[in-house]
């Protein structure tokens, strides 16, 4: 039998990288994927084209609050239930802090967090209706470390962290967890950096290379799956051991 059989999931951000990785495996591995993106619909197309029925997308802004209350309201009444959210969608604008405009500041903050505030509670509505779910919030490193040049990044991927603890707190008595993924250095179109960035950065890793967005999708389908069932209000690291 398949890990995630008969679930039902939403991915936000599953168009590309991390989030296309998530969405490609929860589906191999059963489950009923309903995943959002922004842009690259060409993309969406091939990734509906390759898992058939298996997916779902919807084109949707991830900081639209009554666009994603909608969404999940009309996806649990079609399925009949709600049994994993992945926040995944996030940017970057990354600058010095003494360049950073306060547009650039509240984007950030607003997609990779204020974001994740909405879905959350959308979908909590049917988890605590059926006593059950599992809530799955991919951070970052930067969110522990800090980085320069990422003061509004590193912000809101800490605050991630806080929002998944206290969720945790908040409903894990009603049996949904709430857990988050920090991920390292993984090789997506968001990193790509300069090649001596790149050397320097794995000279801190003691794996001694990146990571992929399949390492990170894994992670997810074991925090999403019952093979997690005591774990929550974790953070775990993905990230070749770089501290």
């Amino acid at each position: 039998m398949k890990i995630l059989e008969g679930k039902i999931a939403i991915i936000t951000g599953g168009s590309r990288g991390i989030g296309k990785a998530i969405v490609e495996l929860f589906a191999h591995q059963g489950a009923q994927v309903h995943f959002t993106y922004s842009h690259s619909a060409d993309k969406v197309r091939e990734i509906e084209k390759t898992l058939e029925s298996s997916v779902k997308s919807y084109q949707l802004n991830a900081t639209d609050e009554q666009g994603t209350h909608e969404l999940v309201e009309q996806i649990a009444k079609d399925s009949g239930k709600l049994d994993i959210v992945v926040n995944n969608a996030g940017i970057t604008r990354d600058n010095l802090l003494l360049r950073m405009s306060r547009k650039d500041w509240e984007e950030v903050l607003h997609t990779n967090l204020t974001s994740f505030f909405f879905l959350t509670k959308a979908a909590i509505k049917p988890m605590l209706k059926q006593k059950s779910g599992s809530i799955v919030n991919i951070s970052s490193v930067v969110g522990l470390t800090g980085n320069s040049g990422q003061a509004n990044y590193a912000a809101s991927k800490a605050g991630i962290i806080g929002f998944t603890k206290s969720v945790a707190k908040e409903l894990g008595s009603r049996n949904i967890r709430c857990n988050a993924i920090a991920p390292g250095f993984i090789a997506t179109e968001m990193t790509s950096l300069d090649e001596k960035v790149v050397k320097n950065w794995l000279k801190d890793i003691p794996l001694k290379k990146s990571g992929t967005p399949e390492d990170i999708a894994k992670v997810a389908l074991f925090l999403a799956s019952d093979l997690s069932s005591y774990i929550t209000a974790e953070v775990l690291n993905v990230n070749g051991g770089m501290h």
